[in-house]
């Protein structure tokens, strides 16, 4: 559950003088800041007034004379945002972290750890190597290298001596923007997902190889995409993104998740068929017979149905269309009818149990992708619903 980037004043108490809380609160918990108390003093017109963090003043670009504007939340505590403030006079700190690597340590679990500090924000890692073996240092320095060309998009090799490597992370968020990467996310994913049915059948090796490299692809972006979230949450440039709210940010990480999970059915599928073709190959496996043509026609058309489901989920949450999204509804819903009845199809024929796994694996992929979908619908639906509603009590005429 992501929680929405505000910095909020919360008055405790006033009477003359009294003592207040500052806390800055962002998203899904990915940070927290304590800003200390300040004092509330009163003046001889009764007017409050409080000091604010400088450090905070600073990173925001508060000078001599800015405004700042204040809003009261439910829950009476108060929203402080800077009114017209230059995004250029912000002082953004660059986060650069060092990791040493033990004699130990696994190359894979360096890997997943330079993925998080990416992940997080760095703009600079280094990578410390301790007293390892020579060949040892020249493999895990081989591995650290192909990880970030590979996953890590935007980032280089950009000094190495004989114990540390320094990666820079050069990607900005103007150059590449969070939509823009969702969308080729899905491009790629949905590619992927229809290339890994098609492996189903030809079994060819080409094939499941450009499916793993697109699924790769699939998530580098999605490391980028959560790294963008993550720093317009923390700075408070929803607008810069491109988002019109801050409530966009929990959409599109949404959006991003689900588009990861259809590229990582489709690699999961493609690495079944390339266990079974290399068992076959080894003559460890034999089928009794071919996939049955019939039901993996059915499939291939319920597959593409369902893409096309997904491709307008996204169409109406980039657009925040509301009567697009809520129109996705029926259809999904006569699709999931299908594939029950696919479902109860494949009970049915008394398939050889290698070929019938894979089917049912293509089938619950898809069956996901709809429940994708109505997630995204969803979300456009919660998003826009405000839009077209009222709060006051309507007059209707008699």
């Amino acid at each position: 559950m992501l929680r929405f980037d505000k910095i909020v004043l919360q008055i405790i108490y006033i009477h003359g003088y009294a003592s207040c809380e500052i806390n800055e609160l962002y998203i899904g918990g990915l940070m927290e800041k304590d800003l200390g108390c300040r004092r509330v003093q009163c003046t001889g017109r009764e007017s409050y007034i409080i000091t604010l963090p400088k450090k905070w003043v600073q990173n925001v670009g508060l000078t001599r004379g800015c405004e700042v504007t204040f809003k009261q939340l439910d829950d009476l505590s108060l929203l402080l945002t800077p009114r017209n403030t230059n995004r250029e006079n912000r002082k953004f700190m660059v986060k650069e972290y060092w990791m040493v690597i033990e004699p130990g340590d696994d190359a894979q679990s360096a890997c997943r750890k330079i993925k998080a500090l990416y992940t997080v924000g760095a703009d600079f890692i280094h990578v410390r190597l301790r007293d390892k073996d020579k060949n040892d240092f020249m493999n895990f320095k081989s591995a650290i290298k192909n990880f970030v060309r590979e996953m890590l998009l935007g980032s280089e090799i950009i000094d190495e001596t004989s114990n540390e490597l320094t990666i820079q992370i050069l990607v900005k968020h103007p150059e590449f923007p969070v939509e823009k990467a969702i969308r080729r996310m899905a491009v790629l994913a949905l590619s992927a997902d229809r290339d890994s049915l098609l492996a189903v059948e030809k079994m060819d090796k080409s094939l499941i190889r450009h499916v793993l490299s697109t699924c790769n692809d699939v998530n580098r972006l999605d490391a980028y995409v959560v790294r963008q979230l993550k720093f317009g949450v923390e700075q408070n440039l929803f607008r810069e993104l491109g988002f019109r709210t801050p409530k966009e940010f929990l959409a599109y990480r949404i959006m991003a998740n689900d588009i990861k999970s259809i590229a990582e059915n489709a690699k999961n599928v493609v690495n079944t068929v390339a266990a079974f073709r290399k068992h076959i190959e080894n003559e460890t496996l034999f089928l009794r017979e071919v996939i049955d043509t019939e039901v993996y026609c059915q499939i291939l058309d319920f597959n593409s149905m369902a893409h096309k489901m997904f491709e307008g989920s996204l169409k109406a949450a980039f657009k925040w269309d509301y009567q697009q999204a809520d129109a996705l509804f029926p259809q999904i819903e006569s699709l999931e009818t299908l594939g029950m009845e696919l479902t109860t199809i494949l009970y049915s024929k008394k398939l050889d149990p290698n070929v019938s796994s894979i089917l049912w694996m293509v089938l619950d992929g898809t069956k996901r992708i709809l429940e994708y979908s109505r997630d995204i619908a969803e979300v456009t639906l919660n998003k826009t619903v405000e839009d077209l509603c009222t709060t006051q009590t309507p007059q209707l005429s008699t």
